[in-house]
């Protein structure tokens, strides 16, 4: 089995995710991290353990006006690997202890993310200065008014700077904690998991090392017969005229609309789609590069060479190596592409 493997699936704990609900908290937010780091399994052992904490342990009330009932303290900060900070529906206003865990967890050397307005505590904790981060749009020029220093980035679903990541509103969050599981264990992983939960898969949002460009939410259908056209048939040399053809529109007409509906051009849909089967293929598959390239339509080994090092930093190679689920070594990948 390969080092990394056996290292994952021998691991004696879980890795420990402390989810911390400021007053009052968004039960959205909670609930997110527990449902999508809860399907993660590797070997029939669980790959997260969450806890729930608080500044104040017992009833916190929600911006829905309900009351949660939070067993742990601010304290189960200090046992995690990764701390995440919920996003509150009132007005921020910072709450000093959980800044100053926030910040001890920094100094800690933890992985720090936030949703939606929980990136206020972490700008207020100073972790955020002359770093990239988001919010909920609806609070980012409060955020930028409050903490000029923070390069707010708008237009993402999220945005990793270091061990600090930031997620805008709502759903976005689900796109963060598939982000984390994707960075931990691979690709196949977070897709599984998203295919569990019935959401989107992986979609990029802003960070440097293992994404380039977010994928906004799908805001229409018109095209959805093709796109899961599209995704059968990644390994065949797919032109804008094939995909207009399989929609029964013009080209024109069908960019319009894929755009309208994805955010982006068909063909930048397409890239990205083909680039994420690649990712996929290196972590479940010992397929020669030349092979793999051709299964997902980046047609040679150099080709898929540069698109993968532009997207995580890492030679197909490498990234094999990282994050291969196989219980064999990679040596079948040793053509050109290394």
């Amino acid at each position: 089995m390969h080092p990394e493997v056996l290292a994952m699936s021998e691991r004696l704990a879980p890795h420990r995710i402390a989810v911390i609900a400021p007053s009052p908290v968004s039960m959205f937010n909670l609930a997110i991290p527990e449902l999508l780091f809860g399907k993660v399994e590797l070997a029939g052992r669980p790959g997260y353990e969450v806890v729930i904490c608080a500044a104040d342990p017992g009833p916190v009330p929600t911006s829905g006006g309900l009351d949660l009932y939070v067993r742990h303290g601010l304290e189960a900060v200090r046992e995690a690997d990764t701390v995440v900070v919920a996003g509150t529906g009132a007005p921020y206003e910072p709450e000093p202890r959980i800044v100053a865990a926030v910040r001890e967890a920094a100094e800690a050397g933890k992985r720090i993310a936030s949703l939606c307005t929980g990136a206020f505590q972490l700008a207020e904790a100073g972790l955020l200065e002359g770093r990239r981060a988001t919010t909920y749009w609806a609070h980012a020029e409060a955020l930028r008014a409050r903490y000029p220093g923070v390069d707010l980035q708008g237009d993402v679903l999220y945005v990793q700077d270091g061990p600090y990541v930031t997620a805008s509103g709502y759903a976005a969050g689900i796109d963060l904690c598939l982000h984390v599981i994707r960075t931990d264990y691979g690709a196949a992983v977070a897709n599984e998991v998203a295919r569990l939960a019935l959401v989107a898969p992986v979609r990029p949002g802003g960070q440097t090392q293992f994404t380039h460009t977010p994928l906004p939410p799908e805001r229409g259908t018109a095209c959805a017969d093709t796109r899961g056209w599209a995704m059968r048939n990644l390994d065949k040399p797919l032109t804008l005229t094939d995909l207009a053809r399989h929609a029964g529109v013009s080209v024109r007409t069908l960019t319009r609309r894929f755009h309208a509906e994805s955010g982006v051009s068909p063909l930048q849909w397409l890239l990205h789609q083909r680039i994420e089967r690649a990712k996929e293929l290196l972590e479940t598959t010992t397929l020669p590069m030349d092979q793999l390239a051709r299964a997902c339509g980046l047609g040679t080994a150099d080709s898929l060479r540069a698109h993968v090092v532009r997207r995580t930093g890492l030679t197909p190679s490498a990234y094999r190596a990282q994050f291969s689920r196989l219980g064999t070594g990679s040596d079948a990948d040793s053509s050109s592409a290394a």
